[in-house]
């Protein structure tokens, strides 16, 4: 595994140039707001995330000026490919819309913080956490980490005004639904384990992501050939969400490790509109979405990797080398 890759340097000087662009543009006291938190990025702090309302350590969003908001933005954009960067917006303005609904007044209510010296030669680091969207960046001269990544959409799908029908989680719901539908009986019998899905994703905010808590599910093995097709289709729009050498890095680990070791859950019902959960797990990583909440208009999808998760693997390997 390298982290060396020209398109890795390439994140993280981007990822560096847009925390300046941010820095240059803020006041005294908000650069305080964005850079408060532990000198070393394995506090265990650090590993306290939330994908529900309410307020972060950090920056408020809420009150920035345009310029701000643009260099944030920006600072978001460096964590993901083009299209992970639209689903990272999507959750934001799908928040606005949830908000409009209810009367609710205000900004967006996210929060940014800065860790570590980006110029410095040590790991720095930085993340984005509000309602519904929680991403998680490491950074060190090794390579680049993005997990854990959260994106919600509540409502899943909008169904008034100039963006009706948007799903924001259209194509994740799509593929696991066409894969479980695709199943004969008893492929099926291995892969749903529930009549009525849970409430959330089961391994909610857990600072380290069990997989022990997931169910076993089908084993890509035990697929067709066209399933095995979908299921791969699945995992890649997770990974894809990432920067490219990174998705390509998970990816290729994954495929290194066997692609049978890749196995798929459901629960709930396969008619669109039922109240539904699925999950896949491979040795090194674990995706989890649920559409239960609302009525089954409330959508939650995960990825977790159990190493790379707040960039554990790049620290412990930084601090042995400094230490050793």
């Amino acid at each position: 595994m390298s982290g060396r890759r020209p398109e890795a340097k390439g994140t993280a000087a981007a990822m560096r140039e847009a925390a300046h662009a941010l820095l240059a543009v803020l006041d005294p006291a908000q650069t305080r707001e964005l850079r408060a938190g532990p000198a070393r990025l394995d506090a265990p702090e650090l590993r306290q995330w939330t994908y529900l309302p309410g307020p972060r350590p950090g920056l408020p969003t809420e009150a920035l000026d345009a310029r701000a908001r643009e260099a944030v933005d920006a600072l978001l954009a460096t964590a993901h490919s083009a299209a992970g960067a639209e689903l990272a917006r999507g959750a934001i303005e799908v928040e606005r819309h949830r908000r409009a609904l209810a009367g609710a007044t205000g900004g967006d209510r996210y929060w940014v913080r800065l860790l570590g010296d980006p110029d410095g030669g040590g790991p720095w680091g930085w993340r984005m956490n509000g309602h519904h969207l929680a991403v998680h960046v490491t950074v060190t001269a090794a390579g680049v980490r993005v997990t854990p990544h959260f994106i919600g959409a509540e409502p899943a799908r909008v169904t008034d005004g100039p963006r009706a029908g948007r799903r924001l989680l259209g194509p994740e719901e799509d593929l696991a639904r066409e894969l479980v539908t695709d199943l004969d009986g008893g492929r099926r019998a291995k892969a749903v384990f529930a009549a009525a899905p849970p409430d959330d994703i089961l391994t909610r905010d857990d600072p380290f992501a069990d997989p022990g808590r997931l169910p076993a599910g089908l084993s890509y093995a035990d697929m067709t050939a066209g399933q095995q097709a979908v299921l791969e289709s699945l995992v890649r729009r997770y990974l894809d969400r990432a920067p490219a050498a990174y998705a390509r890095e998970c990816w290729s680990g994954t495929v290194a490790q066997g692609l049978d070791a890749l196995s798929f859950a459901w629960a709930g019902g396969r008619a669109f509109g039922d109240r539904h959960y699925y999950c896949v797990h491979a040795p090194d990583f674990l995706i989890e979405y649920d559409h239960t909440q609302d009525d089954g208009n409330h959508a939650h999808s995960v990825w977790r990797h159990r190493r790379h998760d707040w960039g554990a693997d790049l620290l412990r390997a930084h601090y042995t080398e400094q230490h050793g």
